[in-house]
């Protein structure tokens, strides 16, 4: 990153290392966070019988990429600025099918004791003026490494399906204009926006309903199985008993 003129190949090959040993660290965090995901995503799974999450996406931004964003927030070119004023080198972007979902994984993640929560921006109950939603969360995460801790930031954004499905063609049509789009279609966009939200909320009223008809259903056959690593495994009713028996005892 920046003019290599006056370097020599020591150097050269010490500032690859530092920039290669900067990289890693963000991967490792992501490594850390998707991890972190997807034990929620399987034991929401398994507990609940169903999977807030719809899709995972991570990325980490290369080089050039950085190179750009500090040219364009004109910050330093050295690692420290990059550090310090840049937290969304590494990102994750998770897709929920619902919007009660998106502040139930929010809070799963916040009270991970390991996570630090840096920045919270809520575009979901405050959107931005186009129409665009979204919950942006900056955490920070240790990563250990052979040369000790290292606290990381990685940016997480949690939307809907709907949102999602917005963002990437809003994002679309405004590189086909090369970022000039024609104020009708903009207007366009902001009403798509708000058709999305209302989809949203419709669904969420359809899901809430289900749920409560689920909840007053009676306890059935399928009621007495779990799944563990996509197995189904029967639980017999004495087993049952006995534990409840058991906790009853304890309590008293």
């Amino acid at each position: 990153m920046g003019t290599v003129k006056n370097v020599s190949l020591t150097d050269m090959k010490a500032l690859k290392v530092e920039l290669t040993r900067f990289m890693m660290a963000y991967k490792f965090a992501l490594d850390e966070m998707n991890t972190k995901i997807n034990i929620l995503k399987e034991e929401f799974n398994y507990i609940h019988d169903y999977n807030p999450i719809e899709h995972v996406k991570s990325r980490v931004k290369s080089p050039e990429s950085i190179l750009k964003k500090v040219v364009r927030k004109n910050l330093d070119l050295n690692m420290q600025s990059i550090r310090k004023n840049i937290k969304d080198i590494a990102g994750v972007r998770i897709t929920c099918s619902f919007e009660s979902d998106i502040y139930k994984i929010q809070d799963m993640l916040k009270n991970q004791k390991d996570i630090n929560v840096l920045e919270c921006k809520d575009y979901i109950k405050s959107p931005k003026p186009n129409g665009y939603r979204s919950l942006h969360l900056i955490l920070e995460i240790p990563v250990f490494l052979s040369s000790g801790e290292e606290l990381i930031p990685v940016e997480i954004q949690i939307r809907t399906i709907a949102m999602d499905f917005w963002a990437s063609l809003e994002h679309k049509i405004y590189y086909k204009y090369n970022k000039e789009v024609p104020e009708h279609l903009l207007t366009e966009l902001k009403d798509a926006a708000t058709a999305a939200a209302e989809l949203d909320a419709k669904m969420e009223r359809i899901n809430k309903e289900i749920n409560v008809f689920k909840e007053n259903d009676s306890m059935n056959e399928e009621a007495l199985l779990i799944n563990v690593n996509e197995e189904h495994m029967a639980l017999p009713l004495r087993l049952l008993e006995s534990i409840g028996h058991a906790k009853t005892e304890t309590n008293h």
